[in-house]
């Protein structure tokens, strides 16, 4: 029995024996993933859900994003196959992983920078409060 077919990817025809074949991505919830978009960046991400919309499933993405004027952010990429300009690949087992002390002290890091703003702004609305009253006092 003749297993060979021939697929046609992206443009490109190749002659497959079905019986060697395998599948080369296989993703899981749960899985380290690189993802690379359209400003040519690699994130570090994970993927956390599988949505199977009848017309289009869905791949939730969530990648940790860090630079020095931001801080830290974890956001979300919905893929699919209308995602433009993005494609996603398994974590080998060698490349350094995201260590979860570092990240977690970013995060406190910042939770802490924002306590500290909204100290200062409760501080400023009871100033303003305390010492402004007689403006808005009716005659």
């Amino acid at each position: 029995m003749d297993n060979k077919r021939i697929i046609e990817i992206n443009g490109m025809k190749l002659e497959v024996d079905l019986s060697t074949a395998r599948i080369v991505d296989e993703f899981k919830v749960g899985d380290n993933v690189k993802v690379l978009q359209a400003d040519n960046k690699v994130s570090a991400g994970v993927i956390t859900e599988f949505v199977n919309f009848q017309s289009l499933p869905t791949i939730v993405i969530a990648i940790f994003k860090e630079d020095y004027w931001s801080g830290c952010a974890v956001e979300f990429i919905y893929f699919n196959e209308k995602t433009e300009k993005t494609e996603i690949v398994p974590c080998c087992e060698h490349e350094l992983k995201l260590d979860k002390c570092r990240i977690v002290d970013k995060f406190n890091q910042k939770i802490e920078k924002s306590k500290g703003e909204m100290e200062d702004l409760t501080a400023k609305r009871d100033y303003f409060i305390k010492y402004f009253e007689k403006h808005f006092e009716q005659v």
